[in-house]
């Protein structure tokens, strides 16, 4: 039996289908794994090159993988949805990946150190946040137009907004500046 070459992991929640090639291009292996048994087993190959798409949780297996000495490339899922053939199944995905890495033009996702990681995570946290923030901004300023209060945009004008059921007993309605 070839070695392989080169190994498309389509990776799930509980669950991993490997597609292994050999130089040619041939499939040599074939396997549905579970988590406990992924690492073990690409412990035991020789190291080749990996590919797996870039999605919830690539990127610690990404670490966990090279550090057994194997050679890892993530790639974008729209990169890896032209290649997959007739029906989807994990194993056609599997199939996808490793026919998205075996050409040389498919861009790749950078592999993430821990520290990085934890920096994107907290950027998009704060996005995220003031995102949320400024949509409840929103959503009071539009409340309060309905009770005829009205005041500029923006968070420092809503800590201006005098609390209690003064404001929304009024007849007519309210400007504050």
């Amino acid at each position: 039996m070839n070695s392989v070459t080169l190994l498309g992991i389509d990776i799930g929640k509980n669950s991993f289908h490997l597609h292994g090639q050999d130089a040619q291009g041939h499939q040599v292996l074939r396997k549905k794994l579970n988590r406990r048994q992924l690492l073990p087993l690409l412990a035991q190959m020789p190291p080749c090159k990996v590919a797996m798409e870039s999605c919830g949780g690539s990127q610690f297996l990404a670490r966990e993988i090279t550090k057994l000495g194997h050679q890892v490339q993530l790639i974008a899922p729209q990169h890896v949805k032209a290649y997959v053939t007739g029906n989807k199944n994990d194993f056609i995905d599997a199939e996808a990946i490793c026919e998205a890495a075996s050409r040389p033009r498919t861009r790749s996702v950078q592999v993430k150190s821990v520290d990085q990681q934890v920096l994107s995570t907290v950027h998009k946290l704060r996005k995220s946040l003031v995102s949320r923030r400024t949509g409840v901004i929103n959503q009071v300023h539009g409340f309060l137009l309905e009770f005829g209060v009205i005041f500029p945009a923006g968070y420092a004008a809503l800590e201006r907004v005098p609390a209690g059921p003064s404001v929304y007993t009024r007849s007519q309605g309210a400007r504050i500046h």
